[in-house]
């Protein structure tokens, strides 16, 4: 059986000046462990928890950042199957934007570092093909529901 996790991809909107547009920016933490890869923050889905509450609690346990300082964004969810230590994995992620641009992240000792990153240059740190997509999939879907 797959391993289930859940997670939020993170986003921040910079306006631009004088551009008529936002920069949207996302939120990758950095691995403590193995090949210290980057990734949103996620984590496995605990007995008794919703997928979604899973993706709140883990956000707030590896970033510092509360589910009353992000909108989940309605519309958007991403599944993600792949092979993590030789056993199938499936993570979920949702669109979450924080509500301060400048919140503050608290990393747990699962991460060393962070950064908020433009789509090309988050693209260019997952490393990872699906979580590429997802990221991409994600900014797509944000330019195409801007208001």
């Amino acid at each position: 059986m797959a391993l289930r996790a859940c997670g939020l991809i993170i986003f921040r909107r910079r306006l631009i000046p004088k551009v008529d547009n936002t920069a949207i920016e996302f939120l990758l933490l950095q691995a403590s462990d193995g090949i210290h890869h980057w990734t949103p923050p996620k984590g496995h889905v605990e007995p008794g928890e919703s997928d979604l509450e899973t993706a709140l609690r883990e956000t707030q346990e590896e970033a510092g950042i509360e589910a009353s300082q992000l909108t989940i964004i309605e519309g958007f969810r991403r599944e993600l199957n792949y092979v993590a230590r030789e056993k199938p994995k499936i993570v979920i992620y949702w669109l979450a934007e924080v509500k301060d641009c400048d919140v503050e992240v608290r990393l747990s000792h699962e991460h060393q570092a962070y950064r908020w990153l433009g789509l090309e240059d988050a693209c260019q740190l997952a490393q990872f093909e699906e979580m590429k997509a997802a990221l991409q999939e994600g900014h797509q879907f944000l330019c195409s529901t801007a208001t």
